[in-house]
């Protein structure tokens, strides 16, 4: 399959149970189950104009996504950022550059939202990983990460 078979688009409503089976190839992420719990952060997502989920489309299934979250901010000209997160492709569907397109989508969202830069952290130190990342535009030189986890 070539890449131009790839539909890129922002998530659906309807797309909600394949995003999630998607994420369970995203470090081993359980499958949860959809409950009330689930379609009540489900609505709050799919209303928020700053929080975006990027979807690659294949064989009429999700195969590739990443989070794009514009934040708001008081410096650089009152111009907002936006950080990456939950970048991904399926296990049957990768080293086909559907993740580049994927980032390159959100880049755009970006753009268009006036962002002055993209944050995105990786947990994974495989040069592969890493390189695919610079490749993509970004780099691991500007700025040093920290992370607190609170759970």
């Amino acid at each position: 399959m070539s890449k131009k078979n790839l539909e890129i688009r922002e998530i659906q409503a309807a797309d909600l149970d394949q995003l999630l089976v998607l994420y369970t190839h995203l470090h081993n992420n359980p499958m949860p189950e959809i409950d009330n719990r689930i379609r009540t952060l489900w609505d709050k997502i799919l209303i928020d104009e700053d929080y975006h989920i990027v979807v690659g489309i294949a064989d009429e299934k999700i195969v590739a996504s990443c989070v794009l979250a514009v934040i708001q901010n008081l410096t650089y000209g009152q111009r907002p950022y936006a950080l990456i997160e939950n970048v991904i492709t399926h296990e049957e569907y990768r080293n086909r550059g559907y993740a580049t397109k994927v980032l390159d989508f959100a880049k755009d969202i970006a753009i268009r939202n006036r962002c002055y830069k993209m944050m995105l952290l990786t947990g994974s130190k495989a040069e592969k990983t890493l390189a695919f990342y610079e490749n993509a535009g970004y780099n691991q030189n500007d700025k040093t990460a920290f992370i607190q986890w609170l759970i």
